[in-house]
């Protein structure tokens, strides 16, 4: 497994501000050569440690995406490997770890029914998740 460092993250970070960030740009933002910026990013990539780009949305932009909370159980010392799963996961907005019965909460927001069940069914059938329950959101007041 693909273990990130420092230049690694900081780049993540930018990505995830601008999915569309052009190398260059990558590369004056980290200091580091447009070379380094590439070969991270393909390593990334065949690592499976950065599963792709995606566009962000502003929360109220579509009034009918189904939005909901998935809350996580995790089977022993899997966390960090189901993490790193969910994060790659588009409809995934956020992802915290909490203390209690679930290890984690995820915030979905899916496009329509359809693409929601999809999302839950992979999230499910992740090795080392043992149980989710999940709750759409109505209304936000």
């Amino acid at each position: 497994m693909y273990q990130l460092d420092e230049l690694d993250r900081r780049m993540i970070d930018v990505l995830r501000s601008d999915g569309r960030a052009p190398v260059s740009k990558l590369a004056d933002i980290l200091g580091v050569t447009r070379g380094t910026v590439q070969a991270r990013i393909d390593r990334l990539l065949d690592s499976g440690a950065l599963l792709g780009f995606t566009v962000r949305v502003r929360q109220d932009h579509d009034a009918n995406a189904i939005r909901a909370v998935m809350m996580i159980e995790v089977a022993g010392k899997s966390t960090t490997a189901i993490i790193k799963r969910l994060r790659g996961m588009p409809e995934l907005h956020s992802l915290h770890t909490t203390n209690g019965s679930w290890d984690l909460i995820a915030e979905i927001r899916a496009s329509s029914l359809h693409d929601f069940d999809r999302v839950l069914r992979e999230v499910r059938q992740i090795d080392g998740i043992l149980n989710s329950e999940t709750s759409i959101l109505l209304s936000s007041v």
